[in-house]
């Protein structure tokens, strides 16, 4: 059934394409870039197709390369996660996922013992740089946690919950916004979409009256900074109702007229088709669902991604 399979020129395929590199797959490989390039040729032309776009000190995927690179590596991937299910593990194993770093701090982390917990064998490692990951080309990364607009029809997805904003503040701020204008906190976000004019529709919602007398406006890069300043008391905050959560269950914060609230996006957790039944990612998704439930905070939709599911 597959003695006719190119096995050797599939793998030295599916290196470069994941690398954007032969030089980058001979020495993942331990052979020549020659020898990588002899590889994919003859690849092409068994298939009959052209795989590679040969450029100036690069290569780019044909439409043919893509379609087979996204099919060979998911295909590889799982080989790979059941013959590593069958060696033994004297340490335990690990997982890699990526998200924000106010994701991380304000949400994840504070409930990564409970995962522990259950998982004692299971080492968790965290990524928050902020580059988007192409989970199909970085296959260090076994699963990302991902705040978006988008859909990713290409990826296994679980959808976790979704996002409101509302204010928030210390105790004594918010009683003192009854009586006058605060200083009003936001977050200077890289992607204008998800929080665009976020104070004016919630004070349009509201019917409040603060952005028409020039408060004091407070900015920041991160969430997290946001919260810090607000339990610090200096203002009020708009903040994400998921990211909040720590805080007010702590009563460092409270919600400003917490019926008033602005819709965000939605949370998923992400990785590639077949990943989801590596036993780390399977215990990490099914301890994620389990998390979103305990939260009270339910998705208004179903997955966004095409073959999202629960874990098998």
């Amino acid at each position: 059934m597959f003695a006719s399979l190119p096995l050797t020129a599939l793998r030295a395929f599916e290196s470069a394409s994941r690398l954007s590199s032969f030089k980058a797959a001979a020495e993942e490989l331990s052979v020549t870039p020659t020898a990588i390039s002899h590889q994919i040729r003859s690849l092409e032309d068994w298939l009959g197709v052209a795989l590679f776009e040969r450029l100036p000190r690069q290569v780019r995927l044909t439409e043919g390369g893509e379609r087979l690179f996204r099919s060979l590596h998911g295909a590889l991937l799982e080989v790979a996660q059941s013959v590593d299910t069958l060696r033994p593990h004297r340490s335990g194993s690990s997982l890699t996922l990526s998200t924000t770093a106010a994701f991380a701090a304000l949400w994840l982390v504070p409930r990564l013992g409970r995962f522990y917990a259950q998982h004692p064998h299971i080492n968790v490692r965290i990524d928050t740089h902020c580059e988007v990951i192409d989970l199909h080309q970085d296959a260090s990364v076994d699963l990302v946690l991902r705040y978006s607009l988008d859909d990713y029809p290409n990826l296994y997805g679980l959808c976790l919950f979704d996002e409101s904003f509302a204010v928030y503040g210390s105790p004594e701020q918010v009683a003192l916004a009854a009586r006058r204008t605060p200083t009003l906190i936001s977050v200077r976000w890289h992607n204008s979409r998800l929080y665009a004019h976020g104070w004016q529709a919630w004070c349009a919602k509201a019917g409040e009256r603060w952005l028409d007398q020039q408060p004091v406006n407070r900015e920041y890069d991160e969430e997290h900074y946001a919260l810090q300043a607000a339990i610090a008391g200096q203002g009020l905050v708009l903040a994400s109702n998921v990211l909040v959560s720590e805080s007010v269950a702590s009563g460092l914060l409270m919600p400003y007229r917490g019926e008033v609230q602005v819709d965000g996006a939605g949370y998923s957790a992400l990785c590639v088709p077949g990943r989801e039944r590596h036993p780390p990612v399977r215990a990490f998704f099914r301890w994620l669902q389990d998390e979103a439930r305990l939260s009270g905070l339910t998705p208004r939709a179903q997955p966004s991604a095409a073959t999202a599911g629960n874990p098998a």
